[in-house]
């Protein structure tokens, strides 16, 4: 028996002994994030000024000479890319999103600008979707009372070549169509667009925290018109929170389609399948910082309840921990900043 002074009364392994130090602390830290890891949601509107979303302090709606800036200071930060959200005039929105379809629409010509003026600097993420284009909301066609998946598929093929074509280097289809991946690559290929990333949202699930991103994408009023026509959410292709296993059967099916990359989203209700499909597809892997995520924190900073800075830090240090090669997050130019005066 031992006792206290005498040799074997405390542990030899001492875990605090490698937290005294902050410069120890780094040393040992096994998972790190850097600015590389991070990328940028923007909205990009027609209009002349920047104009605040309300419900997302901080993140404005740009026209496209702010998303020449914008593109400008990723650069400078070291942010590997954008990602493109088009907020559509009301007047060209139509049941069938047709002018998704059109090369000179809105997310079109911001990304022949940025390529234009940046080369190959700054990658170019774009959604491919159809909730900004159509008069309901929805990310589909809707008829009868249903989101229609094949008719959707194959308007989704046309609009990401329509992006591809106008120098997007990474089309993402958000929609959760089944069989969209693959028909995307199809017809990637068939318009010679073979260099062309399929970055799939594979796991999207029927999340509470999408609110802020409709309000500025302006989707919020047109699916909220849906309600009438028999379709007031997104449950019948968004993915249910409480299932995982489907996850997985979700990436699966959109890598045998020939996805590069998958997302999984909302990031921080959703660690476990980041964990999860990290582990079992070694493939790369993003997840999405979303809206209600980043004005949680925000509103909390800003009535003072939680250090801002730090908790969007710490928020991005464990999505990474948990196995993403990539995070969207609109906390990316300040938590870059960080990151640069950190060195």
């Amino acid at each position: 028996m031992t006792t206290a002074g005498h040799p074997g009364s405390f542990p030899a392994t001492r875990l605090r002994r490698l937290r005294r130090h902050a410069w120890l602390r780094r040393a040992v830290a096994e998972t790190s994030l850097a600015p590389a890891d991070l990328i940028w949601p923007i909205f990009v509107h027609d209009h002349e000024a920047a104009v605040p979303v309300a419900s997302m302090p901080g993140v404005e709606r740009l026209p496209v000479e702010g998303v020449l800036r914008v593109a400008d200071e990723a650069v400078r930060l070291g942010i590997p890319a954008l990602a493109v959200f088009p907020v559509v005039d009301p007047a060209l929105k139509r049941d069938d999103g047709g002018h998704a379809l059109d090369p000179d629409n809105l997310a079109c010509r911001a990304v022949r600008a940025v390529r234009s003026r940046f080369g190959d600097a700054i990658g170019l993420i774009c959604d491919v979707a159809l909730d900004p284009y159509t008069t309901h909301g929805h990310d589909g066609l809707l008829a009868d009372g249903r989101i229609l998946n094949d008719e959707t598929v194959a308007v989704l093929r046309r609009q990401a070549v329509v992006l591809a074509a106008a120098g997007c280097d990474v089309v993402a289809p958000s929609d959760m169509m089944d069989g969209r991946v693959a028909a995307i690559r199809e017809s990637l290929e068939a318009a010679g667009l073979v260099d062309v990333c399929i970055l799939s949202y594979a796991a999207k699930y029927a999340s509470a925290f999408y609110g802020p991103f409709r309000d500025a994408l302006g989707s919020a009023a047109a699916l909220g018109s849906a309600v009438q026509r028999g379709v007031a959410d997104k449950q019948t292709y968004q993915m249910d929170p409480a299932n995982s296993d489907e996850a997985l059967r979700e990436v699966a099916l959109d890598l045998t389609e020939g996805a590069d990359m998958v997302m999984v989203k909302p990031a921080g209700t959703a660690l476990d399948i980041i964990q999860r499909v990290k582990a079992t597809f070694a493939a790369p892997t993003f997840a999405y910082q979303v809206s209600g995520e980043y004005a949680m924190l925000q509103a909390a900073a800003g009535n003072g309840w939680l250090d801002g800075e730090q908790a969007a830090f710490e928020s991005l240090l464990v999505i990474k921990r948990a196995g993403a090669d990539g995070i969207l997050t609109y906390f990316a130019p300040a938590v870059a900043r960080r990151l640069a005066v950190r060195g």
